[in-house]
């Protein structure tokens, strides 16, 4: 009998699990996620399910892997320094379209060319300036992102520049026509942006996890998660890692249908970095028809209809000074819990803990650490963030040794967000230490952080906290708040009704509080979840009993919970998609916009067999390369036409081709 191996990166831990092509789980296994090479972490969990199980390897028929990866580096705003080459768009758009934002400072080119919606060219591309941009950055960014107007329609000036960019630079590039088959050339821009910049992550987690593999005698081929929980080919996945962004959540919520059976129902899945929500609608998540969204990015990718929210178990705790009491939030930036890296630095993370708790005046930074991420790339840091990085070197530091000045301060965020340097701090796993719900970490750390966070002093002059157990619990009732406001945006996001607000501002609002809270006066009023939650991820059963509590509903807490990701990694399908467009740029004239180029046709039912018949050979070719046997192949016509002096009138098809099937398993 075949076994499966799934295994899941998340930002805290590294999960593995095998299970028996007879959907059995044989067993499952954890090892701390390392971040500075996230393969060790996957040998780790591998060669600990491989020991508990006891299987030979060669029994292994198929591997897969799912992470969370790509959707932190979004959320956390980190990833490669590249460069856009904005072709026959406005600089305006950069602006107006959130591009400036995402790029963070890094250099773009708007560039003369183009097509129109009929696929005809705008204007020339203008090669030179193209070719003198390539020049100046080719030392100085890992990877460029390419979108044309209307590429979608004809992506010759895409290709063309995809050309110069490999033949100039030698580096990767993303064309946003490869990305997305849709309309809408600077969301196009910002998912080939974001695909660019998480290339080289990809790349490295894929390939050195395909050596620790082999090291650990595993030939079995390996799949990726996709976003919308299909499965891809390694090889894919490193191409094109824009489409493993909610990889690991996808992964979770095919993994709550395996382990629950359930058809409606909620999805929360809790990590280190993230919590994300989704709903299971007749067995199957939804696909979200505007694309994924991740923190502040709205890209073109077909993912899962999920909320994801800078908010987990290693979130930054952040003092709130207003009012009388003060309080705390949490994230969105994941920090490396206090617990944790005094298990890995002892000797300097106490003594310097002990030696704040001594001092009169809190500091500034008191109970923050900061390493390096060895092995990371640098190209573009300035002056300034270069002299932090040399002053961190290799070892741990209290923040407040590395920072000079303020100005620092700044030099500091920034190797953060390029994933060169960590921030160790407070967060709710060193509360959950602190008050003996886990006992992986170093308690004593945690305590000594909580207490020096409590020092802070409120508007009323108070300290937050008398003690570390009120401060732990304070952080540890902030988590329960911030998970069911996660849940109840999603909720009213899915509710049938208009109610005439945001989900954000619903799950707010003060007669939503009131209901939760069961208010009982001339008025009654009660709320409640209507559906089970189905609580995900290693920290579940320590924080989520509290969150049903909170919204009053069946919480789901399935044995296996805790490596659903991993498992939802290898009872997944192949499925891959590809769409296309027909237009009528004149009467009798039909266009069918495919990547070679336009094609006319005289007659609309030979324009959409030509199409469909192209889209067929792709889906197919694209499904077997991903891995796929057996494959179906399902057809979908979408055929606008207008009435117009009693006969109808052709506006636009759209056809959408899906071709499905089961990775196919190696026989030993």
């Amino acid at each position: 009998m075949s076994v499966l191996l799934g295994v899941d990166t998340g930002g805290t831990y590294t999960d593995a699990v095998l299970i028996r092509d007879d959907e059995t789980v044989i067993a499952s296994a954890k090892s701390l996620t390392t971040r500075h090479d996230l393969a060790v972490g996957v040998g780790g969990a591998v060669a600990a399910v491989l020991d508990r199980s006891g299987i030979d390897v060669a029994d292994i028929a198929m591997a897969s892997l799912s992470t969370t990866l790509a959707t932190n580096a979004l959320v956390e705003g980190q990833g490669g320094r590249v460069a856009l080459i904005y072709i026959g768009f406005k600089e305006r758009d950069l602006a107006t379209h959130g591009l400036l934002e995402a790029l963070k400072g890094d250099p773009y080119l708007v560039l003369g060319g183009g097509h129109n919606h009929a696929g005809g060219q705008a204007a020339p591309l203008d090669e030179t300036a193209l070719v003198a941009f390539l020049e100046d950055h080719k030392n100085d960014v890992s990877g460029f992102a390419v979108a044309a107007q209307f590429a979608t329609r004809n992506p010759a000036h895409e290709l063309r520049a995809a050309e110069l960019v490999h033949s100039v630079t030698g580096r990767p590039v993303s064309s946003s026509h490869q990305l997305s088959a849709k309309l809408n050339g600077p969301k196009r821009a910002m998912t080939a942006v974001l695909n660019a910049r998480l290339i080289g992550m990809i790349d490295r987690l894929i390939g050195r996890a395909e050596d620790k593999l082999r090291d650990l005698g595993i030939s079995a081929p390996l799949m990726v998660v996709r976003g919308d929980g299909a499965l891809i080919s390694s090889k894919m996945a490193r191409e094109r890692p824009i489409e493993t962004i909610l990889s690991g959540p996808a992964a979770s919520i095919v993994g709550a249908r395996w382990l629950t059976k359930a058809d409606h129902a909620l999805v929360s899945d809790i990590g280190g970095t993230t919590t994300d929500v989704a709903v299971l609608k007749d067995g199957r998540p939804a696909i979200d028809p505007g694309g994924a969204r991740v923190g502040p990015y709205r890209t073109m990718v077909e993912a899962v209809a999920m909320r994801t929210t800078g908010l987990g178990g290693d979130s930054e705790v952040h003092f709130i000074s207003e009012g009388l009491k003060g309080s705390v939030t949490l994230g969105p930036r994941r920090l490396l819990p206090i617990s944790l890296l005094a298990m890995d630095a002892p000797d300097i993370v106490l003594p310097i803990l002990e030696a704040q708790l001594r001092a009169a005046v809190p500091g500034d930074h008191d109970g923050r650490f900061v390493r390096a991420v060895q092995g990371q790339t640098i190209e573009g840091l300035g002056p300034r963030e270069a002299a932090v990085l040399e002053r961190i070197g290799d070892a741990v530091h209290p923040v407040g040794h590395i920072l000079r000045n303020r100005v620092e301060i700044g030099s500091l965020k920034r190797l953060v967000e390029r994933g060169l340097v960590q921030i160790a701090g407070l967060t709710p796993s060193d509360a959950s230490h602190a008050l003996g719900l886990s006992l992986v970490w170093n308690v004593d750390a945690a305590r000594m952080a909580l207490i020096l966070f409590g020092r802070r002093r409120t508007g009323a002059g108070e300290t937050l906290a008398q003690n570390p157990d009120d401060m732990a619990r304070m952080i540890i009732d902030q988590l329960t708040e911030q998970t069911s406001l996660a849940i109840l945006e999603t909720v009213f996001s899915e509710e049938d009704s208009d109610f005439g607000l945001t989900p954000e501002q619903l799950a707010r609002h003060v007669l939503t509080r009131k209901g939760f809270d069961r208010h009982a006066g001339l008025i009654r009023f009660e709320a409640s979840v209507n559906v089970p939650v189905i609580g995900l991820g290693a920290s579940a059963p320590t924080y989520y009993p509290a969150v049903g509590k909170r919204l009053h509903c069946e919480m789901i807490l399935p044995e296996h919970a805790g490596v659903a990701n991993a498992i939802g990694a290898v009872v997944g399908r192949v499925t891959m998609r590809k769409s296309g467009t027909i237009t009528s740029p004149s009467e009798g004239r039909y266009r069918v916009h495919l990547d070679t180029g336009p094609e006319d046709f005289g007659d609309s039912e030979q324009a959409l067999v030509r199409l469909e018949t192209v889209l067929r050979t792709a889906a197919d070719g694209d499904a077997r390369a991903a891995g796929a046997g057996d494959i179906q192949i399902s057809v979908t016509r979408d055929v606008k036409k207008a009435a117009a002096e009693a006969r109808e009138v052709f506006i636009e098809a759209t056809v959408v081709v899906e071709a499905s099937g089961r990775p196919r398993i190696a026989v030993g």
